[in-house]
Protein backbone atom coordinates (compact mmCIF):
# COMPACT_ATOMS: atom_id res chain seq x y z
CA UNK A 1 0.00 0.00 0.00
CA UNK A 2 2.47 2.63 1.50
CA UNK A 3 4.72 1.83 -2.63
CA UNK A 4 1.52 2.90 -4.54
CA UNK A 5 1.35 5.66 -2.21
CA UNK A 6 4.66 6.74 -3.04
CA UNK A 7 4.66 5.88 -6.62
CA UNK A 8 2.02 8.66 -6.86
CA UNK A 9 3.92 11.14 -5.00
CA UNK A 10 6.27 10.97 -7.67
CA UNK A 11 3.20 12.01 -10.55
CA UNK A 12 1.62 14.99 -11.50
CA UNK A 13 0.28 17.07 -8.56
CA UNK A 14 -2.97 19.42 -8.26
CA UNK A 15 -3.48 21.65 -5.03
CA UNK A 16 -6.80 23.17 -4.60
CA UNK A 17 -8.04 25.19 -1.09
CA UNK A 18 -9.45 22.11 -0.39
CA UNK A 19 -7.12 18.85 -1.04
CA UNK A 20 -4.20 18.30 -3.24
CA UNK A 21 -4.88 15.44 -5.12
CA UNK A 22 -1.53 13.37 -6.82
CA UNK A 23 -2.33 11.22 -10.00
CA UNK A 24 -0.01 8.95 -11.53
CA UNK A 25 -0.30 5.98 -14.08
CA UNK A 26 1.71 2.63 -14.11
CA UNK A 27 0.38 0.54 -11.75
CA UNK A 28 -3.37 1.01 -11.55
CA UNK A 29 -4.78 -1.79 -13.88
CA UNK A 30 -5.51 0.04 -17.01
CA UNK A 31 -9.43 -0.34 -17.24
CA UNK A 32 -9.85 1.52 -13.67
CA UNK A 33 -8.50 4.38 -11.21
CA UNK A 34 -7.95 3.74 -8.36
CA UNK A 35 -8.09 6.08 -5.25
CA UNK A 36 -5.82 6.32 -1.76
CA UNK A 37 -7.04 9.23 0.76
CA UNK A 38 -4.97 10.64 3.75
CA UNK A 39 -4.74 13.19 6.07
CA UNK A 40 -1.41 14.42 8.53
CA UNK A 41 -1.96 14.79 12.14
CA UNK A 42 -1.44 18.24 10.95
CA UNK A 43 -4.95 18.20 10.16
CA UNK A 44 -6.02 17.66 13.68
CA UNK A 45 -7.22 14.85 15.63
CA UNK A 46 -8.17 11.60 14.80
CA UNK A 47 -11.89 12.58 14.60
CA UNK A 48 -10.71 15.66 12.23
CA UNK A 49 -8.85 13.76 10.18
CA UNK A 50 -11.27 10.95 9.72
CA UNK A 51 -14.53 13.67 8.53
CA UNK A 52 -11.33 15.12 6.24
CA UNK A 53 -10.95 11.55 4.71
CA UNK A 54 -14.98 10.90 4.70
CA UNK A 55 -15.73 13.96 2.89
CA UNK A 56 -12.72 13.41 0.03
CA UNK A 57 -13.90 9.30 -0.07
CA UNK A 58 -17.40 10.47 -0.76
CA UNK A 59 -16.06 13.30 -2.98
CA UNK A 60 -14.18 10.94 -5.33
CA UNK A 61 -17.14 8.16 -5.43
CA UNK A 62 -19.55 10.88 -6.76
CA UNK A 63 -16.48 12.49 -9.52
CA UNK A 64 -13.94 9.69 -10.53
CA UNK A 65 -16.09 8.09 -12.18
CA UNK A 66 -17.28 11.04 -14.58
CA UNK A 67 -13.56 12.92 -14.81
CA UNK A 68 -11.10 10.00 -13.08
CA UNK A 69 -8.70 8.18 -15.78
CA UNK A 70 -8.34 4.74 -16.48
CA UNK A 71 -5.21 3.25 -15.47
CA UNK A 72 -4.67 6.49 -13.01
CA UNK A 73 -3.51 5.80 -9.23
CA UNK A 74 -5.00 9.23 -7.45
CA UNK A 75 -4.07 9.88 -3.70
CA UNK A 76 -6.40 12.71 -1.86
CA UNK A 77 -4.48 14.68 0.66
CA UNK A 78 -6.80 16.33 2.72
CA UNK A 79 -5.74 19.88 4.18
CA UNK A 80 -6.24 21.79 7.06
CA UNK A 81 -9.83 23.40 5.50
CA UNK A 82 -10.96 20.04 4.07
CA UNK A 83 -13.42 19.11 6.95
CA UNK A 84 -15.21 22.60 7.02
CA UNK A 85 -14.66 23.42 3.49
CA UNK A 86 -18.60 24.40 1.88
CA UNK A 87 -18.95 21.10 0.09
CA UNK A 88 -20.05 22.73 -3.49
CA UNK A 89 -16.75 24.36 -2.74
CA UNK A 90 -14.75 21.23 -2.20
CA UNK A 91 -16.78 19.03 -4.93
CA UNK A 92 -15.27 22.27 -7.45
CA UNK A 93 -11.76 21.78 -5.84
CA UNK A 94 -11.89 18.33 -6.80
CA UNK A 95 -13.37 18.62 -10.09
CA UNK A 96 -10.90 21.07 -10.89
CA UNK A 97 -7.78 18.67 -9.65
CA UNK A 98 -9.29 15.96 -11.50
CA UNK A 99 -9.84 17.90 -14.79
CA UNK A 100 -6.00 20.04 -14.02
CA UNK A 101 -4.28 16.12 -13.76
CA UNK A 102 -6.40 15.01 -17.28
CA UNK A 103 -4.47 17.86 -19.41
CA UNK A 104 -1.25 16.53 -21.00
CA UNK A 105 1.60 17.84 -19.74
CA UNK A 106 3.30 20.73 -21.78
CA UNK A 107 6.02 23.13 -21.61
CA UNK A 108 4.64 25.93 -19.74
CA UNK A 109 1.83 26.07 -16.69
CA UNK A 110 -1.77 25.07 -17.56
CA UNK A 111 -3.34 27.58 -15.26
CA UNK A 112 -2.07 30.35 -16.69
CA UNK A 113 -4.88 31.80 -19.00
CA UNK A 114 -3.63 31.87 -22.89
CA UNK A 115 -3.82 34.80 -24.78
CA UNK A 116 -5.86 34.28 -28.09
CA UNK A 117 -6.40 37.85 -29.28
CA UNK A 118 -4.48 38.20 -33.41
CA UNK A 119 -0.94 38.24 -33.87
CA UNK A 120 -0.33 37.76 -29.85
CA UNK A 121 1.68 34.43 -30.71
CA UNK A 122 5.18 34.80 -29.26
CA UNK A 123 4.33 37.05 -26.56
Amino acid sequence: MRREFLHAAKGKKAVRPGLVLQARSGLAPADSCRAGFTATKKIGGAVQRNRAKRRLREAARLLLPLYGQAGVDYVFIARATTGARDWPHLLDDVKSALLTLARPASGGRTDEPQDTRPGAHGR
